[in-house]
């Protein structure tokens, strides 16, 4: 896995049963993807509520940066809803983001993180 992949996974959230696969996306820099077995990810959700919240990240399906993520939807990336996974709740990458979108969710990182 490299930064801006887009994966499924068992991402651990409150409401829904344990083990439910979820899009994320990797935000752990490559140097550390190389280096520990555990993945700091953000979560993906189809829930455009705070899609103007500096710490969401709207990926739009229809646009040159949204088509390689595999998202089906217009999704939001939640930089204040990260996990670290260990490998066995990392499944498959299914697209990825752009360099660019990576920057903009670099942004939307220092946001949720007042840094």
């Amino acid at each position: 896995m490299k930064r801006g992949d887009v994966i499924l996974c068992a991402f651990p959230h409150s409401g829904s049963p344990p083990g439910k696969k979820r899009p994320a996306l990797v935000v752990q820099s490559d140097h550390y993807n190389h280096r520990i077995a555990n993945l700091l990810v953000a979560g993906i959700t189809g829930n455009l509520t705070n899609a103007n919240d500096a710490a969401h990240y709207l990926i739009d399906v229809s646009t040159p940066t949204g088509q390689p993520s595999g998202l089906n939807r217009n999704s939001l990336v939640s930089c204040i809803n990260l996990a670290v996974l260990p490998p066995r709740d990392v499944g498959r990458k299914i697209g990825e983001l752009p360099d660019d979108a990576m920057e903009q969710i670099s942004e939307c990182l220092k946001a949720a993180m007042d840094i």
